[in-house]
């Protein structure tokens, strides 16, 4: 016997598996990305940083200067460092940090490489995580062009660079696109209402919800669903078909 609950679903996995364990009993497996994909989405993200920063230059120094020359002051003024400088390093050195907060763990680049940051536990990281993951990039850096990054990301087990280690962050993989996972979730909806690991207890659950006892689907439905609205399990008191159709709606992002 292997001690887990005969009534217990568990999402496919190897060993590059996040395995995370919810409330309602239902593992769910979040596959980790790799080096690969860690450096595609950096690629296309330094792409954007670098068009930002370059585009803030231009139109500052123009609008400083009054005319069309792009040649800094010969003795740069605070009126320069205020308008030209300090909003470009901003753009540049902010742009992981705002991004990875407002998109709850995604960037431009994360988003185009199909990955997002997330806890051990599988949900979006907190404001100080991001920000922790952030400063060391610093680290990370050393000595050139994220070597000592790629350097750990390779020797650790879930491929996590020096600020993931701090921070208690890694990247996952958003879908199992060869698997069909998230066949009802709507896309738009992680990140809103749901996390990662919550989507894909919807998503399990619902795909199984037929093959399993009337009392088990019951008990983890309202067990769920407490979880996504922060209420206690008891206080759902709705059918059995409710809970079901009030999943599906989650789900599509409509409103239950």
């Amino acid at each position: 016997m292997n001690g887990r609950s005969p009534t217990s679903l568990e999402a496919p996995r190897d060993e590059a598996d996040l395995v995370v364990d919810s409330a309602t009993g239902v593992n769910v497996s979040l596959p980790v990305a790799g080096a690969g994909a860690r450096s595609y989405a950096f690629i296309i993200d330094w792409h954007i940083r670098i068009v930002l920063f370059l585009a803030w230059f231009v139109v500052a120094t123009l609008v400083y200067n009054g005319s069309w020359d792009l040649a800094p002051p010969a003795e740069p003024t605070a009126g320069y460092f205020g308008l030209v400088i300090a909003p470009g390093a901003a753009l540049y050195f902010l742009y992981h940090p705002v991004l990875e907060i407002a998109m709850r763990g995604r960037t431009p680049g994360k988003r185009m490489a199909g990955v997002r940051l997330v806890t051990r536990q599988g949900a979006v990281p907190s404001v100080p995580a991001h920000l922790i993951r952030n400063v060391f990039r610093l680290m990370d850096f050393f000595p050139v062009c994220y070597a000592l990054g790629l350097v750990v990301v390779a020797l650790t087990k879930d491929h996590v660079r020096i600020g993931d280690l701090a921070a208690g962050t890694l990247l996952v993989y958003d879908r199992r696109e060869h698997e069909g996972v998230l066949e009802h979730v709507n896309p738009a909806v992680i990140g809103t209402r749901l996390d990662v690991s919550t989507a894909e207890l919807v998503e399990e659950l619902l795909q199984r919800w037929q093959t399993l006892d009337a009392s088990v689907r019951q008990r983890l439905a309202r067990t769920l669903l407490a979880r996504i609205e922060g209420v206690a399990p008891e206080s759902i008191s709705l059918s059995e078909s409710r809970l079901y159709t009030r999943l599906m709606q989650l789900a599509r992002g409509s409103e239950a």
